[in-house]
């Protein structure tokens, strides 16, 4: 029986992680726009189907990057967070908005842009308040 040897290259790994569209669209979400609930989720503008949605949630918990609590406010609802993992993605997901935002203009936002200035001590700041909204212990 013949087994495929995945590619070692990193950025390989990285694409098979996180690499399709709609994965990085719910991180940002998370992160930019605090979305923590499945009906907030849905609510995007690129606007994601229920399958897919559901889908990425479960393939982003499996892979260590969010994990799910049950909503304190309704017993059959759940909440959403990053972990550890997730939250290392952040550098990443700023690098790819500078790197469009300089090559498109037409896609700048103006919270965007104030992260992109305030550089490496604004980036800290939002990792501290999402270490605090998300429930993720801090760095040592």
């Amino acid at each position: 029986m013949r087994q495929d040897q995945r590619s070692t290259c990193p950025i390989s790994t990285a694409l098979e992680l996180v690499g399709d569209r709609w994965t990085l669209l719910v991180i940002r979400d998370l992160v930019f726009a605090g979305k923590r609930r499945f009906r907030e989720f849905l609510q995007s503008e690129e606007a994601i189907s229920t399958n897919v949605l559901s889908d990425r949630l479960r393939a982003l918990m499996e892979r260590g990057i969010l994990r799910r609590d049950d909503d304190p406010t309704h017993a059959q609802k759940a909440v959403y967070s990053l972990t550890e993992k997730g939250l290392d993605l952040l550098p990443l997901l700023v690098a790819m908005s500078a790197w469009t935002q300089k090559h498109d203009p037409s896609t700048r936002r103006p919270e965007a842009v104030q992260l992109l200035q305030g550089g490496p001590r604004l980036l800290k700041q939002l990792e501290q308040q999402l270490r605090q909204s998300h429930g993720i212990a801090s760095a040592a």
